[in-house]
């Protein structure tokens, strides 16, 4: 799920925001692509993993829940939700938070 934000509606930096809110700031070892996840379980997963991409006066942060770990090495696909409840509902914390 996407949530697109007006830079100068921010009372904050994005970064700072995110920490505040649980989220801890991740890069990806295989590809080196940043991105930003809370983790809900004690084994790292359920998570909630959010992108954030400019675009203009915009920052977009495009959101979604992985369920469980890629069982396979060099696997990308995994059990991840996009339009569920328990993601509107982190959206619209993040909203919250953002503005």
């Amino acid at each position: 799920m996407k949530l697109a934000v007006n830079k100068n509606n921010l009372n904050s930096t994005v970064t700072y925001i995110l920490q505040r809110a649980g989220y801890k700031y991740i890069i990806d070892r295989n590809t080196g692509q940043e991105s930003f996840a809370r983790v809900l379980g004690n084994t790292g997963y359920p998570r909630f993993h959010l992108y954030l991409e400019e675009k203009g006066d915009s920052i977009v942060l495009n959101l979604h829940l992985d369920q469980k770990k890629p069982l396979y090495k060099g696997q990308k696909a995994h059990s991840g939700e996009y339009d569920s409840e328990v993601v509107d509902e982190e959206v619209k914390r993040l909203k919250s938070l953002l503005v």
